[in-house]
């Protein structure tokens, strides 16, 4: 049994110096790896802050508080708004019950009965909101007398 000592044991001491340097190249290219990644990591977040700043800066220039006490307040709008809602089977039901009654008030209404196309006309115009007025556009001076110096078709003769 003299075969025990045949293999020698791989320890550091023992390994060839081609392969030693493949183990230091391995742990050089880990630790530039984690270098890069600590130092992109790193710029990452300067840069979001940098983001911020400017964002920030730039909010604070284009400040309009100033403007809101020009504008109608938003509480009156909602309140003035019906609620809008989904239309689902329950609140189409309800609609339509709704539509009906004010339907069947109408239809039993004595002046509707009276006469329905006078009754409905005088409706719109009481809801409907007037016309907007135009407005003449102001003609100036030099205006009025270039319109005065054309030639009207019925004056002009045919002469050749």
């Amino acid at each position: 049994m003299g075969l025990a000592g045949l293999r020698s044991s791989t320890q550091k001491d023992d390994l060839s110096k081609s392969s030693k340097r493949r183990i230091e190249k391995k742990l050089n290219f880990i630790a530039k790896i984690t270098e890069s990644i600590t130092s992109l990591g790193a710029k990452k977040t300067i840069s979001k802050k940098k983001k911020l700043r400017s964002r920030q800066k730039k909010l604070k220039a284009y400040d309009l508080s100033v403007l809101s006490e020009f504008l109608p307040d938003p509480a009156l709008k909602n309140a003035s708004r019906t609620t809008v809602l989904k239309v689902n089977c329950k609140n189409r039901q309800k609609l339509v019950q709704r539509e009906t009654e004010a339907l069947r008030s109408v239809h039993d209404h004595p002046v509707f009965q009276a006469d329905p196309i006078s009754a409905i006309q005088q409706h719109l115009e009481q809801t409907q909101p007037p016309p907007p007025l135009e407005k003449r556009v102001k003609r100036s001076k030099k205006d009025k007398r270039k319109k005065s110096k054309l030639p009207t078709a019925g004056l002009q003769s045919m002469e050749v």
